[in-house]
C-alpha cells in the first residue's frame, strides 16, 4: 500500500491486500449504518482487508426531484462519525461543493470527489486544503490520462494524500464499460488506484428516472480488478438492497460479501506471487 494513504488505516495495512472501500450508497437511518459498518469491520478484520466504511451523507445527482437524497448532512455525518468510533474505522463521503468540504472534513477521514465533478478546480482544492485523504472518481466521460490533472490540481494545492477511482466509461447512453487498461495507467501517475465494481454496474439514463444495475456481475468485475494490480476496490453493500433508499438495483447483499471478499484475497495472494 502507498505511504500516501497508509497513515488513514488503523489496522490490516501490513496484510499485502487490497484496501476495501464499502458500505452502503447513502445515509438513510442509523440502523443500517451501525449494522452494515458492523459486519463489514468483523469480514475484514478475519481477511485482513484494509478496510475504509463508505456512505454518502448525501446524494446530489439524483435524475429525479422525487428521488432521495439523504436524512440532513449535519445528521447523516454524525451518525457516519457514531460508526467509525464505534468500530475504529476510517470513513469516506462524498462532497459536492467546495463549500462542503470543510464541514465533512470534521466527521470523515476521507473526502470523496463524484466522478460528475473530477474537473471541478474549486472543489478539488477545497478538498485538498483539508489536509485529508482526496478521492478522486474518474469521470465516465474522461480518458485514465486526463486524471493526472485532477492530481495536479490537488498536488498543488499542498495536499500529496491521492487516490482515484475508475467507475466505468460512458458506452452509449444507458450502460458502462470498464476498461482495465485505466487501472495501470493511472497507477502511472503514483496514487493509489480503485476500482469501483459496483457503480460501474449502473445502467443510467433509463426512462423512469432511476438508475439500474447487473449485481450479478459484481464478482465479475471485482475479479478482473484484482488480477489487473488494482490497490483497492469500492463496493456498494445495504443488508436489502431491494429496499434501499438509493442505488438499490447495483448495490451487493450484504449477507453475499464474505464470500466474494474470500475469494478475492485468495486472488490477491496469487497475484502477488508474480
Amino acid at each position: 500500500m502507498q505511504q500516501n494513504i497508509q497513515s488513514i488505516f488503523s489496522r490490516n495495512y501490513n496484510s499485502g491486500n487490497f484496501f476495501l472501500m464499502a458500505g452502503p450508497c447513502v445515509v438513510e437511518s442509523e440502523k443500517v449504518i451501525m449494522q452494515t459498518a458492523e459486519r463489514i469491520v468483523q469480514i475484514c478484520d478475519q481477511l485482513e482487508i484494509p478496510l475504509i466504511f463508505k456512505s454518502s451523507y448525501r446524494k446530489a445527482n439524483r435524475s429525479r426531484l422525487d428521488s432521495f437524497a439523504g436524512i440532513g448532512d449535519e445528521a447523516a455525518l454524525k451518525i457516519l462519525r457514531k460508526a467509525g468510533d464505534a468500530f475504529s474505522v476510517p470513513l469516506v463521503t462524498d462532497i459536492h461543493a467546495a463549500d462542503e468540504a470543510d464541514m465533512a472534513a470534521e466527521y470523515v477521514d476521507v473526502l470523496q470527489i463524484p466522478a460528475f465533478l473530477c474537473r471541478q478546480t474549486d472543489i478539488l482544492i477545497a478538498a485538498a486544503k483539508t489536509g485529508k485523504v482526496v478521492n478522486v472518481k474518474k469521470g465516465q466521460f474522461l480518458s485514465p490520462e486526463s486524471m493526472r490533472f485532477a492530481v495536479d490540481k490537488i498536488q498543488q494545492s499542498g495536499n500529496d494524500k491521492i487516490m482515484l477511482t475508475d467507475r466505468g466509461t460512458m458506452f452509449g447512453y444507458h450502460d458502462l464499460i470498464v476498461d482495465y487498461r485505466a487501472i495501470p495507467a493511472m497507477q502511472e501517475l503514483n496514487v493509489p488506484v480503485v476500482l469501483d465494481c459496483t457503480h460501474s454496474l449502473q445502467q443510467p439514463n433509463t426512462t423512469s428516472g432511476v438508475t439500474g444495475g447487473n449485481p450479478k456481475m459484481i464478482e465479475t468485475i471485482a475479479r478482473a480488478g484484482i488480477a489487473v494490480g488494482a490497490d483497492g476496490l469500492f463496493i456498494e453493500t445495504h443488508p436489502d438492497p431491494a429496499h434501499a433508499m438509493s442505488d438499490g438495483a447495483n448495490m451487493l447483499q450484504l449477507s453475499e460479501l464474505e464470500p466474494l471478499l474470500k475469494k478475492l484475497t485468495a486472488l490477491r495472494r496469487v497475484i502477488n506471487e508474480f
